[in-house]
C-alpha cells in the first residue's frame, strides 16, 4: 500500500479542522474560566500587581510587566468588582472578599491560552503538511491537565505559552520565505511584516517571562537558513546579503519598538509611591529613580534609561533572597529540572471539602499520556538525528533542519535552568514541553516503518486517532484535578501512578519520593 499525497495546506478541510481545535479549545480552556472562585498559587501576587497598575502604584517585581499589564487590563475592560485596590499595600494579596470575582483578572491569561491551540495547529500544519495530523497532535496542548489549571488563571504562562508560540510560527513562515534571488519581488511585503511581527512577538515573549530568552536562539538559525548559497553567483549573493539585512532589521525594528513600549507604560503607571511597600516603596530604587519617582517624571523618556536599569538589577535582587530548592522539606512544592519531563512534581493548588467525604483539589497535575509520549518522542529525536549523522541511512530524514532546531531549543533551555539555583516548579517545563510537542510531530513525520512493518499515512493516521483517544481518555481521568471536581481519598489515590509526582491527598500521609536521604 503506497501512501497518498499530502492533503494541500489551505483547503475547506483545513479550516473545518481549525474551527474544530478552536471549539476544543474554548471548552477546555475559556469556558468557565472564572471557576473556581478561589485564589490559588501566584494569583496572590499577580492580582496585587495588577491592582498596583489600576491605581498607578509603583513597584517592582522579579518579572516582566506584560504579563501582569494584560492581568490588570482583564479587570479594567470587565470591572465586576466594585474594588479593586485591597491590596494596594502589599505585594501577596490575602484574605479575598467572599463576593470576590476572578473574571477580570483571569480574562487575558485565560483567553491567549485558549487562542494559543490554534497557533500550534498551524505549527503542526508547516511542519507534518497535513490537516488531519496538525489537529489530532493539537489534543497534545488542548487536553493536558497541567496547561489548562495553570493558564486558566491569572497567571504569566498564559501570555506566554501564547506569546511563544506566536514566535515560533513567525519563525517557521519566515523559514519557508527564503530569499530567492530569481524572484526578488515575490511575496516581498509579506515576508517584510512577518519579519516585524517576528521581532514583536519575541519582545512580548522577553517581557512576559525573562526565560523567554531562549527563543533568541532562532535568530541564528533563521539569518542561516537565509544565508546566500555558494552556489550563486555574485549579484545574486549580494541581493540575498541585501534581503537579510532588511529582514534582520525589521525583526530589530518590531522588538525595540514593542520591548521598550511594554517597559515605558509600567514606568508611566507607577506615579505614586506608597510607603507600606518594600524600602518604604522604592523597592532599592537608585537615587537617580528615585528623583524621577519623586518628581513626578518616572514616565519620561530621560527617565527611561534609570527606570529599566533599576528593573533589571531587581531581578537579580529578588532572586538572590528566594530559596534553593529544598527536597527535604516537608511542604516543598519545588521539583529539580530533570523530573519535569515525567511530571515531577505535582503541586497541590488548593483544596476545599464539599463535605466530610470527598474533597475538591485544585492540583497542578500532567496529563501522562502527553508528558510521556512528548518526552519519548524528544529521546526518538535525538535518536534519530545522531544517527544520521553517524550512519548513511538508505533515506536521509525529511526535516532534519527542523528537528535539529527543536531540539537544540529543547537542550538549551534545559542546560540554562539548570543552571539556576533557586528553587523552581513543573510549570517552568512548558516551554521545553512546547518544544517536545513539535518534535513529535516532526518524529511522527520521520518514522516511514518499524520492524518492516510500513508505516503509510492511512496506518499513520490510525495511530494518530488512537493516540488522541488516549490523550482524551487520561485528561477525563485527571479532569477532577483541573476542573475542582469533588473526589473521595479511594479515586484520589487510584490517579497517583507515578511516585515521581508526589500526589497527596488531605487524609494521606506525604511521602516525599524525591528525597534521596534528610536528617
Amino acid at each position: 500500500m503506497h501512501d497518498t499525497p499530502p492533503t494541500p495546506l489551505w483547503t475547506r478541510q483545513t479550516f473545518l479542522f481549525l474551527g474544530f481545535v478552536i471549539l476544543l479549545s474554548f471548552l477546555t480552556y475559556f469556558f468557565r474560566y472564572a471557576e473556581p472562585q478561589r485564589v490559588y498559587w501566584d494569583e496572590n501576587y499577580h492580582i496585587a500587581s495588577a491592582q498596583k497598575y489600576l491605581h498607578g502604584v509603583f513597584f517592582m517585581e522579579q518579572h516582566p510587566p506584560l504579563g501582569k499589564l494584560l492581568v490588570a487590563a482583564g479587570e479594567k475592560l470587565l470591572h465586576p468588582n466594585e474594588k479593586s485596590d485591597q491590596f494596594l499595600n502589599t505585594d501577596y494579596g490575602r484574605n479575598f472578599p467572599d463576593t470576590f470575582s476572578f473574571a477580570g483578572y483571569r480574562f487575558f491569561p485565560a483567553l491567549l491560552a485558549w487562542l494559543a491551540a490554534p497557533l500550534l495547529f498551524f505549527i503542526f500544519l508547516l511542519v507534518t503538511r497535513h490537516a488531519l495530523f496538525s489537529t489530532l497532535l493539537s489534543f497534545l496542548y488542548i487536553f493536558d491537565n497541567a496547561l489548562l489549571v495553570h493558564l486558566r488563571g491569572a497567571m504569566l504562562e498564559g501570555p506566554l505559552v501564547f506569546f511563544s508560540l506566536l514566535t515560533i510560527l513567525c519563525f517557521l513562515l519566515l523559514l519557508e520565505r527564503r530569499p530567492d534571488a530569481a524572484k526578488p519581488s515575490k511575496g516581498k511585503r509579506m515576508t517584510a511584516a512577518i519579519s516585524i511581527l517576528f521581532g514583536a512577538a519575541f519582545a512580548l515573549v522577553a517581557t512576559t517571562k525573562v526565560v523567554g530568552l531562549v527563543f533568541i536562539l532562532l535568530v541564528p538559525v533563521w539569518l542561516w537558513a537565509w544565508r546566500p548559497l555558494r552556489t550563486q553567483e555574485l549579484a545574486q549573493r549580494s541581493a540575498t546579503w541585501k534581503r537579510m539585512s532588511k529582514g534582520l532589521g525589521l525583526f530589530l525594528l518590531g522588538f525595540v519598538v514593542v520591548y521598550a513600549g511594554v517597559w515605558e507604560i509600567h514606568f508611566a503607571r507607577g506615579k505614586r509611591i506608597v510607603s507600606e511597600l518594600p524600602d518604604n516603596g522604592y523597592y532599592q530604587s537608585s537615587d537617580t529613580a528615585k528623583w524621577y519617582l519623586d518628581n513626578g517624571k518616572a514616565g519620561s523618556l530621560f527617565a527611561f534609561p534609570a527606570m529599566l536599569a533599576d528593573a533589571w538589577h531587581f531581578v537579580s535582587h529578588y532572586n538572590a533572597g528566594t530559596p534553593r530548592l529544598d527536597l527535604c522539606k516537608a511542604d516543598e512544592n519545588g521539583s529539580p529540572w530533570y523530573m519535569w519531563p515525567l511530571g515531577g512534581r505535582s503541586i497541590n493548588y488548593r483544596w476545599e471539602t464539599p463535605d466530610s467525604k470527598e474533597y475538591r483539589y485544585l492540583y497542578l497535575q500532567s496529563n501522562p499520556v502527553v508528558w510521556l509520549a512528548s518526552f519519548f518522542a524528544v529521546l526518538i529525536g535525538a535518536a534519530l538525528l545522531l544517527c544520521s549523522v553517524v550512519l548513511d541511512l538508505k533515506k536521509p530524514l525529511r526535516n532534519r533542519f527542523h528537528l535539529t532546531v527543536f531540539l537544540g531549543l529543547y537542550v538549551a533551555y534545559m542546560i540554562a535552568i539548570s543552571r539556576i539555583t533557586r528553587v523552581l516548579y513543573l510549570y517552568h517545563y512548558f516551554i521545553p514541553l512546547l518544544f517536545s510537542f513539535i518534535i513529535l510531530g516532526l518524529v511522527v513525520m520521520e518514522i516511514q516503518q518499524i520492524a518492516g512493518w510500513k508505516l503509510t499515512e492511512h496506518r499513520k493516521t490510525i495511530a494518530l486517532l488512537v493516540f488522541a483517544g488516549l490523550i482524551f481518555a487520561s485528561f477525563e481521568f485527571y479532569r477532577p484535578f483541573t476542573y475542582y471536581e469533588p473526589l473521595t481519598d479511594a479515586q484520589f489515590a487510584r490517579r497517583n501512578i507515578l511516585s515521581v509526582w508526589d500526589l497527596a491527598c488531605v487524609n494521606c500521609e506525604k511521602v516525599n519520593s524525591l528525597a534521596i536521604s534528610c536528617k
